[in-house]
């Protein structure tokens, strides 16, 4: 599915910076520990400005909920009519919620409270990196398959 291609102001920066080096980051208030997106210049809890940092995260996630989108008004977008618009909420603090459309899950097919990761897709305008998220096995099982030995070829 296509992308728009941001253009990052001085404060989304950082956070798109990060995306072309395929890390994922939360602009987080180290006095209240909140974690906001997108980015503000102050805490939105707090109202802090001199103690908002940008901390990577994991790239993992949960499905929150999703709509299917069949009348899409962005010109770019209505090619791939009708696609699945999902909310995620990331496993760090699942009050921060980002937008995703699941490539490989059909449209309105996505399984709510599924394990998500990140993956970063390069967009066409101007090359800028955005994430994506995909439907995954939970973090553990990911990890106990990495771990697990090769089975030896006979």
């Amino acid at each position: 599915m296509p992308k728009q291609s941001p253009v990052p102001d001085k404060l989304s920066k950082p956070f798109w910076d990060a995306c072309n080096e395929g890390k994922l980051v939360m602009l987080t208030c180290t006095a209240c520990n909140l974690m906001q997106y997108p980015p503000e210049a102050t805490c939105r809890k707090c109202n802090s400005a001199e103690k908002l940092v940008w901390k990577e995260v994991s790239g993992w996630g949960k499905i929150h909920g999703y709509c299917t989108m069949y009348d899409c008004r962005i010109r770019l977008l209505q090619a791939e009519q009708p696609f699945n618009l999902a909310s995620i909420a990331l496993e760090e603090d699942p009050g921060v919620l980002m937008y995703a459309n699941l490539p490989g899950t059909p449209v309105d097919e996505v399984p709510v409270g599924a394990t998500v990761k990140v993956e970063f897709v390069t967009t066409p305008g101007n090359g800028q990196k955005v994430p994506e998220w995909r439907v995954t096995e939970p973090r553990w099982k990911a990890a106990k398959k990495a771990a697990r030995p090769a089975a030896r070829k006979r």
